[in-house]
């Protein structure tokens, strides 16, 4: 519980940024809820490299910290924050230069694709920070710091809430941007929570110490990084592959429909969310275990994970069975996009546990 609350609760805010860009575009109509999914939906398929740097990050360093190398896991950190710059300027600059197919492609309609194409290339302008802040963050709960992720989150979500809101409505006399003022409020927020991380490494944080005298390239720990973020990887292409499918395949069913699926999956992010919080749990017990030489803890932690997991997710389905309507009317007043929200979130509800595992 004490690894995993501060893992969901910072998944949960980096989710909250979706969410906050949905429900402050969820009032301008469905083709500003449909411009923002689509891009979304994109931009996560872009941020397949980060989940793999990251996850080779955590599960490295958990290792050497169970094995009490601290030098070695200070190493890696350099190594993986390197290779999370360079993943992040790879993965930005096809989607600026392709953003209209790339909308096109997914079925955007016309006036989606009018406000979805500037909001996807502003929200990737900053990936390369994005990519640095998401590893950062793995180096230190692989280091069994969840606490400092959370505190980080916290502060990208508070500048976007209020970059956000600002723009989007045009307050205080600025100019009212609409969907890409919810853009800027995300890039902001991922910009800062980049240079955050960095400096809070430069300083030392649980025992994690960038030296700018280690700075270099040291090929066979990159190699053995890619070595077990590439399964990862892999695997997250072929479920975001899946998911551009399913996507696409519901925005052939028109803005409205799309627009009701973008609400109903971010409702459900607040269940599946928490379940990946007991995911990066157990990712740090079982290597530091592991690194311990010591598997029966390791697989005795990784069991207790799901199990934890799979009951507070049991409950959220069981929540979005029951309720609904009300989940749904947060992010939309649109009585059409409402109607058509309720039946997949209930749907989904029945899967919570078996998501969990």
């Amino acid at each position: 519980w004490r690894l995993a609350l501060p893992s969901a609760g910072e998944l949960l805010l980096g989710t909250l940024v979706g969410i906050v860009n949905t429900y402050l575009v969820g009032h301008l109509g469905a083709a500003s809820l449909a411009a923002v999914g689509l891009a979304f939906q994109a931009a996560m398929t872009g941020m397949i490299l980060f989940n793999a740097v990251s996850t080779g990050a955590t599960a490295l360093i958990a290792r050497m910290v169970g094995a009490r190398a601290w030098e070695g896991a200070n190493r890696v950190l350099w190594q993986a924050l390197i290779l999370a710059a360079g993943t992040g300027v790879v993965i930005m600059v096809p989607l600026e230069l392709l953003a209209t197919s790339i909308m096109e492609l997914l079925g955007a309609e016309d006036e989606a694709l009018a406000l979805g194409v500037p909001y996807l290339r502003i929200y990737c302008s900053v990936y390369a920070f994005s990519s640095i802040m998401y590893t950062g963050n793995a180096c230190l709960r692989g280091a069994g710091d969840t606490r400092t992720p959370l505190l980080i989150m916290a502060v990208v979500n508070l500048l976007n809430i209020g970059v956000a809101w600002v723009l989007v409505n045009g307050e205080f006399g600025l100019p009212q941007m609409g969907v890409s003022g919810a853009a800027v409020g995300a890039m902001v927020g991922r910009l800062a929570g980049g240079l955050l991380v960095v400096g809070l490494l430069l300083r030392g944080r649980s025992g994690l110490l960038l030296r700018w005298g280690d700075l270099r390239l040291d090929g066979a720990l990159i190699r053995r990084l890619l070595r077990i973020g590439f399964p990862v990887g892999f695997e997250q292409l072929i479920f975001r592959l899946g998911m551009l499918v399913y996507v696409r395949t519901v925005a052939a069913l028109g803005t409205v429909a799309f627009a009701a699926h973008q609400v109903a999956l971010n409702a459900e992010s607040i269940s599946f969310m928490p379940g990946y919080g007991f995911a990066i749990a157990a990712t740090t017990l079982v290597g530091q275990g592991l690194g311990a030489k010591d598997p029966e803890r390791a697989e005795r932690d990784a069991y207790t994970a799901f199990y934890l997991s799979a009951g507070l997710m049991s409950v959220m389905g069981v929540c979005f069975i029951l309720f609904p309507e009300p989940l749904i009317s947060f992010f939309t007043n649109d009585p059409e996009v409402i109607a058509q929200g309720v039946p997949p979130l209930r749907l989904v509800g029945l899967a919570q546990p078996f998501l969990s595992a």
